[in-house]
């Protein structure tokens, strides 16, 4: 193992950040022993010795250190949905005319397929095989025996929001039961998306179209955390759609800004206003947001999509129309996928949780068949509508349940005490409008409890506009109980294409990513060092005496702290200086945690996340002053974050991107 390392620093402080410098200090950081990321920084700290550096000023430049930009003949953007997917393209000489892909094969009647279900089916061998509509319906038309074989797998976006301890080795379950890597499911559907893009704009334009003459822009949930974010990251690399090396190859966009994006630019004719009524926060319903936005005007987007509900507050700051986020992206699993779960809670009660999961390992393709049966008809799911919802159990259904219970599915309704579904003599479920809409309710109240929540803050007390974004928002039910609850505090927008808004925005982002100027940091960061120890402030545990030096061990770092504004590109800085002239190396560990104030890497929820091995060696013919400078930065403002460290003698430098799967 490499001598561990001891390190005086000093605050690189300027007042844009407002993190400010009260006095000198000293510090050290270390590399922790390997058994744990929290083990203290300093436990075998060497001769220190040394008289701290003081405090130089670091002009902190938010545009100046921003990479100069790759240009790409094309952008392609991928919205990754968890029910439905799709791709998007616009060539950089054209940036105003954005192409949604081509109408895909198979599809369902009444449903618009300008996306496809993310749907992904696999041999038995578990090589690719097919997507979307391809994918279901094939499997579709399997033999039952054989297509318990075959890995069929619906929905599994969620995956990476639901897993706590999300790993490059998660696993995800096909409707066989059979698990495979979660990594390698999300690198094949991105692998599929990058095929079909490359031939369609080869097509367009006559001549083979290489990789990389694209930018690609993949869409996540806002919400999602920071393993997910880089797990997407990580399965589009495998894919090929870009590599480390080239990493601004590839751009990660939230959905709710990519939404917001679009939102901007929208004009009257396309939208939808659910509302007409007196002036709210200084705009009355004669105004249109086509006129254009004022400087300083604020809006919320909800998007509502298949598994997540993501909310973004954003600020227009003109002229040039950048966006400011002004509260941090909120949230949760509030999505479409929420009704499907209350329908099979429904069957469950009905027929019985022991057959339901039962069918669903035995009869899975029919499973399916039902599972799109339900989607037709909860699309036609509205307020006002009186008439009964129909919908077809499949064949299978009915036999298997025979023959598992020894009666008939009718039997099983009437004994249910379910009274508002009803059994057809046509082989079809009758529901009620109330019984349907009763499914809806659960999610829809989640996220109604949770915009009221955000309309408490005080950044939104002033917020004009709500745009309504997002697969989900397509429902009629959700529409009428948003406008019933928030229409009075601002006015309520629903893009026409509502489905594409993000894919759309998405494109927009790629063609100029320097759109959103601040965000709001999901995470505190900071580096594990060593302070001078005072008494009566710091814990006795944590006192390290060394060569008559009394020193604070674990200390936290801080370079941002969560909920922080952030300039796209912003670099914050510090300089530490090692223990001792000898040291061959020094390694500064990076942590987070979601908590804003820490005091301590051992603090409960700070987890390691980068490491910085900067070698000292070489340096022998070089003059190296006897203070010696290793300045540390971090760059935030993208949904990567990097971090560098420099010797400032000597100019060598190392890169590490921040981790969140690997530690």
């Amino acid at each position: 193992m490499m001598e561990s390392v001891g390190v005086y620093g000093f605050c690189g402080c300027t007042a844009k950040n407002k993190m400010k410098c009260d006095s000198r200090w000293e510090v050290a950081a270390s590399e922790a022993a390997p058994t744990s990321a929290y083990s203290s920084p300093a436990r075998s700290l060497g001769d220190t010795g040394i008289t701290p550096l003081s405090p130089s000023h670091i002009a902190n430049d938010a545009d100046a250190n921003v990479s100069a930009e790759q240009t790409f003949l094309v952008v392609v953007a991928i919205d990754f949905g968890t029910t439905s997917s799709g791709y998007a393209y616009s060539f950089t000489k054209e940036p105003e005319c954005i192409h949604v892909m081509r109408r895909w094969e198979g599809g369902d009647p009444g449903v618009s397929n300008q996306k496809t279900p993310t749907t992904i089916l696999l041999t038995p061998e578990r090589k690719f095989h097919s997507f979307g509509y391809a994918a279901r319906d094939f499997y579709h038309d399997l033999d039952p025996n054989e297509a318990k074989q075959w890995l069929y797998l619906e929905k599994f976006k969620m995956k990476l929001h639901t897993t706590g301890d999300l790993t490059l080795d998660t696993d995800l379950t096909a409707a066989n039961g059979k698990k495979i890597k979660a990594l390698e499911i999300f690198a094949y559907a991105l692998q599929y998306f990058k095929e079909q893009a490359l031939k369609e704009l080869s097509d367009q334009a006559g001549s083979e179209f290489e990789n990389s003459d694209v930018r690609w822009v993949i869409t996540v949930p806002a919400i999602w955390k920071q393993p997910a974010k880089q797990f997407m990251r990580q399965a589009a690399y495998q894919a090929g759609l870009a590599s480390p090396e080239n990493s601004e190859q590839l751009i990660i966009a939230l959905e709710p800004e990519a939404a917001s994006i679009y939102c901007r630019k929208l004009r009257l004719p396309q939208m939808i206003e659910l509302s007409s009524r007196a002036a709210v926060n200084g705009y009355s319903s004669r105004d249109t947001v086509g006129a254009g936005f004022a400087q300083g005007d604020k809006y919320v987007v909800v998007d509502s999509g298949g598994g997540t509900v993501d909310l973004t507050v954003h600020q227009i700051r003109l002229p040039e129309g950048h966006l400011k986020e002004l509260y941090k992206a909120t949230g949760g699993p509030y999505g479409s996928l929420g009704v499907d779960y209350e329908f099979e809670k429904l069957l469950c009660k009905i027929f019985g949780e022991d057959f339901i999961e039962q069918f669903k390992i035995k009869r899975p393709a029919a499973w399916v068949d039902l599972m799109i049966a339900f989607e037709s008809r909860k699309r036609a799911a509205a307020p006002d509508r009186t008439n009964p919802l129909n919908i077809t159990l499949p064949f299978s259904f009915i036999d298997y349940y025979k023959k598992f219970r020894g009666h008939s599915v009718e039997h099983a309704l009437r004994k249910s005490n379910v009274d508002f579904v009803k059994w057809s003599s046509q082989g079809m479920l009758r529901m009620s409008p109330d019984a349907m809409n009763a499914l809806f309710k659960p999610t829809i109240d989640s996220i109604i409890e949770h915009l009221r929540d955000l309309f408490q803050k005080p950044e939104v007390s002033t917020v004009k506009f709500l745009f309504l974004v997002g697969g989900f928002a397509e429902a009629p039910l959700l529409q009428q109980a948003i406008q019933a609850a928030f229409g009075d505090k601002c006015r309520i927008i629903i893009p026409q294409d509502v489905g594409l808004t993000i894919l759309k925005g998405a494109v927009l982002f790629g063609l100029d990513p320097a759109v959103i100027k601040v965000r709001r940091s999901p995470l505190t960061y900071g580096v594990g060092v060593l302070n001078r120890y005072v008494e009566g402030k710091h814990p006795p545990e944590k006192l390290l005496v060394k060569d008559g030096t009394r020193w604070c061990t674990d200390v936290f770092d801080k370079f941002i702290s969560a909920d922080q504004s952030v300039a796209l590109g912003e670099l914050v800085k510090r300089s530490y200086t090692p223990a001792k002239p000898s040291q061959l190396v020094i390694v500064i560990n990076v942590y987070s945690s979601e908590h804003d104030s820490v005091s301590f890497i051992t603090d409960p929820g700070v987890k390691k996340c980068g490491t910085l091995r900067l070698d000292l060696t070489g340096t022998s013919g070089t003059a190296v002053p006897a203070r010696r400078e290793i300045q540390t930065l971090m760059q935030f403002g993208d949904t990567e974050i990097k971090a560098t460290a420099i010797d400032v003698a000597t100019s060598k430098s190392v890169k590490v991107g921040i981790d969140f799967l690997n530690y």
